[in-house]
């Protein structure tokens, strides 16, 4: 019986002992994790984020330039300006006042003999050397004008007859007319980039860079590009420089004088040629416009670039042949710069160009004198549906103002429209011609545009 008892009590110790034992070494059981509700939250946060994202750079986009104008304001860049020329006698300038002249003083009378003009040639002695050294100084010239000269590459995508795909590239000389803080303008004829899809202009150190249509001009084929000044280095933007435009016309007497063609006279780059302007008598007329043509006794190609340069390195004229008449096909001729100034610098500011419609010319001393027509811009021709025949200005007629602004010249009236704007309406003062005189007349002009 005792044995008995002491089986039951050594069994229910042993039971309370394993049941401690169980309790001891019991694990806790973690939450199965719910991978729906964290994927959704993870989905949420990265949503919420990138919605901040977005605000954040929207209202960063939006405040910036508002920002940054306020604490560093941008100064507009002045309007570009070429001093104009105020030198040019005009045709009425040429007649003679007689209640303002005074008596010229007597001539000194200055004789050499004969035995001492030889006298002197005697002591003046000229060898190759001199020859080379004149030649050597108009080189010099040359190189230093090259400073402000440019090849301007124009590039376009094409398909060969395989459907290869290949690049087509035209060249073509050009020249700085502006040079400021933050860009350089240059001057060239579009004709050979007028399609391309990429232009390069390359300084005179080799340094290329792209280049940005500014503006063009229809009647003279020729174009502004802008190049941003930071696009290049530090020694290409201290050594380049603008050009200094001369004058090509009145009163300066340019004909016979030396002139260098730098650029591509004969057709291909880094050419130079020398000789003297034969003649600056010739006119290309276009429309609203009128311009001198230089020529030379210059050889060059059909298919010359660049400019012309007188013996200080100063820029008389735009090369251009396509004006040549059939014998005198591979002359060098030049727009003169004298009428381009007004050009250049509506391009170099992107201004359109007033339309009016008229061809036509200056009215000469003799033509004042002897058939009395007055002085103003004759006009030849007037433009079909142009602002001019709406308004019912007539070929003969001479405008003489355009608003408070008055007319000389054919030239004063191109000027005239180049400080006017498309659309504009303009009070034309002219004189027509009657049965017995000229008579005075006022009409009204909406301007166009000129494409």
């Amino acid at each position: 019986m005792e044995n008995l008892e002491r089986k039951v009590e050594a069994a229910r110790e042993n039971t309370v002992q394993k049941a401690d034992s169980d309790f001891i070494t019991e694990r806790i059981k973690q939450r199965p994790v719910n991978k729906v509700k964290l994927l959704r939250r993870t989905l949420i946060t990265a949503a919420m984020a990138v919605i901040f994202a977005s605000v954040a750079c929207l209202t960063f986009l939006i405040l910036e330039p508002v920002i940054s104008n306020w604490l560093y304001p941008k100064e507009e860049p002045a309007p570009i300006e070429f001093p104009a020329e105020t030198d040019e006698m005009l045709p009425e300038d040429m007649i003679a006042d007689d209640s303002q002249m005074e008596e010229p003083p007597p001539p000194v009378e200055f004789k050499l003999e004969d035995e001492q003009i030889a006298k002197v040639l005697d002591n003046v002695s000229l060898d190759m050397d001199d020859y080379a050294s004149m030649y050597g100084l108009m080189a010099e010239v040359a190189q230093e004008a090259e400073k402000s000269l440019v090849t301007v590459t124009g590039s376009v995508s094409d398909v060969d007859w395989f459907n290869d795909t290949y690049e087509k590239k035209n060249q073509t000389s050009g020249i700085i007319v502006v040079k400021t803080e933050r860009e350089i303008l240059v001057l060239v004829n579009y004709e050979k980039i007028i399609d391309a899809e990429n232009i390069v202009v390359t300084f005179c150190k080799g340094e290329q860079a792209q280049a940005n249509l500014r503006k063009r001009d229809v009647n003279t084929k020729l174009a502004v590009l802008s190049v941003a000044l930071d696009a290049l280095g530090e020694e290409t933007i201290n050594v380049v420089k603008a050009a200094d435009l001369a004058a090509s016309s009145g009163s300066r007497a340019i004909v016979g004088n030396p002139v260098i063609a730098i650029g591509s006279p004969l057709g291909h780059g880094e050419s130079v040629c020398y000789g003297v302007v034969t003649s600056n008598g010739n006119s290309l007329n276009t429309v609203d416009s009128c311009y001198k043509i230089l020529t030379t006794d210059i050889y060059g190609s059909q298919n010359a670039s660049g400019v012309l340069i007188n013996i200080k390195g100063q820029v008389l004229g735009m090369i251009d042949n396509s004006h040549n008449s059939e014998d005198m096909k591979n002359l060098v001729s030049a727009l003169g710069i004298t009428e381009l100034r007004r050009v250049i610098e509506r391009m170099s500011n992107a201004r359109e160009q007033a339309y009016l419609g008229t061809y036509g010319m200056d009215v000469t001393p003799d033509a004042n004198e002897s058939l009395g027509v007055p002085f103003g811009a004759y006009i030849t021709e007037i433009a079909m549906d142009s602002p001019a025949m709406t308004a019912g200005i007539q070929s003969g007629d001479v405008i003489t103002a355009t608003g408070e602004k008055t007319i000389k010249t054919y030239g004063d009236l191109v000027s005239a429209l180049a400080e006017l704007k498309p659309d504009e309406t303009v009070s034309i003062t002219l004189m027509r011609q009657g049965p017995e005189e000229y008579v005075p007349m006022e009409v009204d002009v909406t301007l166009g545009t000129l494409e």
